[in-house]
């Protein structure tokens, strides 16, 4: 797959199903061997299953995610995309920003992911 392709589709898939938190869906966007980087600082979840167990943990307490992503930066198999979600984390109103970097195989799906972001209160 194309990765500009594979890119847009992955930004979609997240926008839509971080929004219904479908953990199903979002899984399939992940080689099964993918690692994935949440923050610079903690260890890296390896392969689908732990990488799903992420995301659900992730979900754990938001509720009403209004999720927006740009359109992805792509240079040759790897994008960088923008990402803004205004939600409720245990009843309060919170913006969450960031930036997910992905790398890309030859079957569109992200083998590395690597994302930075920030919450404040509120909805900005």
């Amino acid at each position: 797959m194309d990765p500009r392709t594979a890119a847009q589709r992955f930004a979609d898939t997240w926008q839509h199903a971080w929004t219904h938190h479908d953990v199903d869906a979002l899984i399939t966007l992940y080689a099964d061997d993918a690692e994935h980087t949440s923050m610079p600082f903690r260890p890296p979840h390896r392969g689908r299953g732990a990488i799903a167990d992420y995301i659900r943990w992730s979900f754990t307490g938001e509720t009403d995610p209004h999720v927006t992503f740009a359109t992805p930066i792509v240079d040759g198999d790897q994008a960088a995309n923008e990402f803004r979600v205004h939600a409720h984390d245990n009843g309060t109103p919170v913006t969450l920003a960031g930036c997910v970097f992905a790398h890309f195989n030859e079957h569109g799906q992200a083998v590395r992911t690597r994302d930075y972001w920030h919450t404040t209160e509120g909805h900005h």
